[in-house]
């Protein structure tokens, strides 16, 4: 990882100090490790720093524009990180949350009690409902939804991808058999949802071409939480996003079928939110967040 503030600090302190020995109890170092800082800076500039001599350190010239340059870039992060803190303190207000049930249950609540600790001045109003909503008419500030985005009313950050998988519970598996290829479907309970614009079919790759299974049988449902229920309790099959059986698969407690055949779909994961010109401080905080902490989460889910 590039180091280059933790470096010029050294630097900074050995022009202030006027020796190595003198710098290296001060960042709790050896003079020797000191010694190899400056010795790498200048390495990677071509320049040397320092005119030694066995009594004291003298700068060259090009050592002294690097000095200057140095504090003033230390000042400025110091000056940043001053202002990030001030400003994280002074925001507040309401927020309202809206966010598909499956991730929240799985990744958003769990991550609101360290987001709480870093703005205690905001109040989350988080619902979890897969429904459609409009942020306008429901007074909704975030929301988080799956796949393809058509309101260009929106703004999106992406939080990741994930692909599809068929699963089912080791239960249903004892019972009913273990489907070895996508036409064996057609004798067993499949899970399907009751949303208007789902479909009866599932997408295989056959031979090397995408084809498009009928499937039935079993119940329906309109959210993805309650279609995870369903197959770990031993229902029936289902195809449903990778990233919320992740964990379940990882513990046996489903198993994904037929991944020989999985067409590779992904379904995207995005943050939407109105567009505005002046986006308010606790808006920008939760979509910075949520990005920082679950789109690494969400990266298992393209195995």
């Amino acid at each position: 990882m590039d180091n280059r503030s933790g470096e010029m600090q050294v630097f900074v302190k050995v022009v202030e100090t006027g020796s190595f020995s003198a710098t290296a109890p001060l960042l709790n170092l050896s003079p020797s490790a000191v010694s190899k800082v400056v010795s790498r800076i200048e390495e990677r500039l071509g320049v040397q720093l320092f005119k030694r001599s066995t009594r004291h350190l003298a700068l060259t010239a090009e050592g002294r524009e690097y000095h200057d340059s140095c504090v003033r870039i230390l000042q400025d992060i110091e000056e940043a990180e001053q202002r990030a803190s001030q400003r994280s303190a002074q925001i507040r207000g309401m927020l309202r949350v809206n966010v598909s049930l499956p991730f929240g249950q799985h990744y958003l609540v769990p991550a609101l009690a360290e987001f709480s600790r870093l703005y205690p001045d905001i109040t989350v109003d988080i619902s979890l409902t897969d429904a459609k909503i409009e942020l306008q008419r429901d007074e909704v500030d975030v929301a988080v939804r799956m796949g393809p985005l058509h309101d260009v009313s929106y703004r999106a950050r992406n939080l990741g991808r994930s692909r599809m998988a068929v699963v089912a519970a080791p239960s249903y598996l004892e019972q009913h058999g273990t489907p070895q290829v996508p036409s064996d479907l057609a004798g067993h309970r499949c899970l399907g949802f009751n949303f208007r614009r789902a479909t009866g079919e599932w997408p295989f790759l056959v031979d090397g071409r995408l084809t498009h299974l009928a499937v039935g049988g079993g119940m329906l449902t309109n959210n993805g939480e309650t279609m995870r229920q369903l197959t770990l309790q031993g229902l029936g099959i289902s195809r449903v996003g990778l990233f919320h059986v992740y964990d379940d698969i990882q513990r046996g407690d489903l198993v994904e079928l037929l991944p020989a055949f999985n067409a590779g779909d992904l379904e995207e994961i995005n943050l939407i939110f109105l567009n505005q010109r002046h986006m308010p401080p606790r808006i920008r905080a939760f979509i910075d967040f949520a990005v920082d902490r679950l789109a690494p989460l969400l990266a298992r889910s393209l195995p």
